[in-house]
């Protein structure tokens, strides 16, 4: 999800190259666990997709290739990041979905990542996407759990970190929501609740770190409301560089569930086959 504070979305930082960088470096940390969850829901060719904040569009792609007889809409509020025409059954969609819906019974599957944190109406939109759903559709989203900031066993982490969840908050932020997705999922009336974690990482000598385009695209406002200073963004980029650097800044709670099948119609047609079995048997 492109999400830029003080807009409708919610993220620091309106720099596009700095925009990009920072998805396309979210993509590349915790993709592989969110295709890992979406194939473990068995997924079929056939399905009709929702992939809500699609960002820079990655999974987006990748459930257009993995739902060839299908369809999938990606949408978000910015998406001169998404490319229409890497799939015949892929439909770019600009929405803001505090705004706007879509038609009950649309999807078989809808995923969405670090999106709701963001928006201040999120219990609400979970329960309106809830409605989206086809009668055994799956519902799964994947948030942020921001680990206190004073617990980082590094000082430079906790001013940073400290600085970065406060204006978050500031801006209608919750990072400490998805610890309650589980049990808002199961109010929506879905069934089959499970989630899952994915602990974030933070230094170790990784390549193209995550967290150095979201601290660097957060730093201007951070250092005008004097929350870090210039140094401190100087000394994070060295303290990357540093192979016994290794800290756990958050957790991704991924929680997902499934509106359940219609009984009523499953109910008519097994009325329906007693029926056409009893005719048989006078025959």
């Amino acid at each position: 999800m492109n999400i830029n504070p003080p807009s409708a979305t919610g993220q620091l930082g309106e720099d596009a190259a700095g925009e990009r960088a920072r998805l396309e470096s979210i993509q590349r940390n915790v993709d592989a666990f969110t295709i890992g969850l979406i194939e473990d829901l068995r997924i079929d060719a056939s399905w009709n997709c929702l992939e809500l904040g699609a960002g820079a569009g990655s999974i987006a792609y990748w459930l257009a290739g993995r739902c060839p007889d299908g369809r999938v809409v990606a949408a978000d509020i910015d998406t001169r990041y998404l490319d229409a025409g890497r799939a015949a059954n892929l439909h770019v969609q600009e929405a803001d979905i505090s705004e706007e819906g879509y038609a009950p019974g649309s999807f078989d599957l809808i995923h969405a990542r670090y999106l709701f944190c963001h928006l201040s109406t999120r219990d609400e939109l979970i329960r309106r996407a809830a409605g989206w759903l086809s009668p055994g559709g799956w519902l799964v989203v994947e948030e942020p759990y921001h680990l206190p900031a004073e617990t980082s066993p590094f000082p430079l982490i906790q001013r940073l970190l400290a600085a970065y969840q406060r204006k978050y908050s500031e801006h209608g932020a919750d990072m400490t929501w998805a610890r309650g997705l589980p049990a808002h999922l199961a109010r929506c009336g879905l069934s089959e609740v499970s989630y899952s974690g994915n602990l974030g990482r933070m230094g170790g000598g990784i390549e193209k770190d995550r967290w150095l385009p979201l601290i660097t695209q957060a730093a201007p406002d951070l250092i005008a409301d004097g929350l870090i200073s210039e140094a401190d963004l100087i000394a994070f980029s060295d303290l990357l560089k540093d192979p016994a650097f290794i800290d756990i800044p958050q957790i991704t709670i991924s929680a997902w569930a499934r509106r359940p099948w219609d009984t009523s119609k499953v109910s008519q047609k097994a009325d329906t086959d007693r029926s056409g079995l009893e005719a048989l048997r006078v025959e």
